[in-house]
């Protein structure tokens, strides 16, 4: 196997491990975060339901044009913020954040710091 194939291939493993444990609810549904070199995603889905309630991504319309990258923390805050206020609209204020098998730091952490600051709680 390739290098490449084998960080996904981890990344899958870490994935299932921690979906064992993480469920989405009506009540507390489950933020989930993918990163791609040059976007980053976020849904908040409620998995007893299998729907996703919003999501926010760089590659949405209403993605702010002042960042030069959509794959840098600046993009992934933006995208946190947006989210947070997605899913106040929809009435959800506490959710489980699953990082995907991604470590939790750069991008990922500050999508979550930005949706904490926005009133979201994890």
């Amino acid at each position: 196997m390739k290098s490449n194939e084998i960080k996904i291939v981890r990344r899958v493993r870490r994935k299932r491990r921690l979906r064992k444990t993480l469920i989405g609810t009506p009540t507390r549904p489950r933020l989930t975060v993918f990163r791609s070199l040059k976007n980053i995603y976020a849904q908040v889905i409620d998995d007893s339901r299998g729907v996703t309630i919003c999501s926010a991504s760089t590659r949405d319309k209403d993605f702010a044009g002042g960042v030069k990258s959509g794959g840098n923390c600046d993009a992934a805050a933006i995208v946190g913020k947006a989210l947070a206020e997605r899913a106040k609209q929809k009435n959800v204020q506490e959710v489980s954040f699953d990082r995907n098998g991604f470590k939790y730091h750069g991008r990922l952490k500050a999508l979550a710091d930005a949706a904490r600051e926005a009133g979201m709680k994890f």
